[in-house]
């Protein structure tokens, strides 16, 4: 849906309308001209990022990025301890010790969710937060569906599989952070909900470029709603993505879910059937517990 079809499926009074006609085009020139990126988003989710694809780094500098921000390191320090990783009950108090207990990906996935959490607790967007809750939690379960769905139907690194789940969202974070500047358009949660459906996907591609993600994490990203795309012959990340991002939409719903996804490319380049999306749902279920324990936020 584009710009002039916004105003005409708008119902408000005409101001209204043309806020949100206005804002949809403030997003298309913003994104055109490649100045799409989240000032809001705590910086040292990106270091931690960047530090971890640098293959020159070393654990010391990745220390010292983490350590630079004490809020991470303390959430490092509490996953680290968690159950799921302390199997022995071996209490670690120091953060070179925890980011080795961790890896890699387990932290790179930590500093995304810790900034993301940052977000949703900023005062100057109370307004959406509503909307900011009910992202990290479909965040939280497309990024569970997308590391079973990469353990079991693929050989695509799993952990990298749930970074993108919990990144396939950004674009939306993107927008309500925008929108939260404009409190007219909630008089509308349809008008608010049309804008995302429309530009998400495609304000997520940039930001991860922006951020210098792996090439097959921004396609995922971009292409996270495409199920019919044509795509190599096995699955590949933009597969899972897509697929998780469906089957989060039907996780309550079985019926629907095999009605949604029958004939669908992705789902056949997944080796996906009735029996296999019953068994990655339920295990998604413990998956989605564990990741959220870790995870916070």
């Amino acid at each position: 849906m584009r710009m002039n079809q916004v105003a005409s499926a708008n119902t408000q009074p005409n101001s209204a309308t043309e806020i949100a006609f206005e804002f949809v085009r403030a997003l298309a020139n913003e994104l055109s001209a490649g100045r799409v990126d989240l000032p809001s988003f705590p910086e040292v989710a990106i270091r931690v990022r960047r530090v971890l694809a640098d293959e020159k780094s070393n654990l010391e500098k990745v220390v010292r990025v983490v350590g630079s921000e004490p809020a991470l390191a303390a959430r490092l320090l509490r996953i680290a301890n968690s159950a799921s990783l302390n199997t022995l009950g071996r209490q670690i108090t120091d953060l070179r010790t925890a980011i080795n207990r961790m890896g890699y990906n387990m932290v790179r996935s930590a500093s995304m969710s810790f900034a993301m959490a940052q977000i949703r607790n900023n005062n100057k967007l109370a307004g959406v937060k509503p909307y900011l809750d009910e992202l990290w939690e479909r965040s939280t379960l497309v990024a569970a569906i997308a590391f079973v769905l990469a353990r079991k139907c693929t050989r695509i690194n799993a952990d990298e599989a749930m970074l993108t789940g919990m990144m396939h969202g950004i674009g939306k974070l993107y927008v309500l952070t925008r929108v939260a500047d404009h409190p007219e358009l909630f008089d509308s949660t349809a008008t608010v909900n049309r804008i995302i459906d429309e530009w998400h996907a495609q304000i997520g591609r940039a930001i991860l470029e922006n951020w210098e993600f792996a090439e097959e994490m921004v396609a995922a990203v971009g292409d996270q709603d495409d199920v019919d795309r044509e795509g190599p012959e096995s699955a590949d990340l933009s597969d899972v993505i897509a697929v998780a991002n469906l089957m989060a939409s039907f996780a309550t719903d079985d019926e629907g879910l095999q009605v949604a996804c029958a004939g669908r490319a992705s789902i056949a380049r997944l080796g996906l059937d009735h029996e296999k999306m019953t068994a990655i749902m339920k295990d998604t279920a413990v998956e989605v517990a564990a990741l959220r324990s870790a995870l916070g936020g």
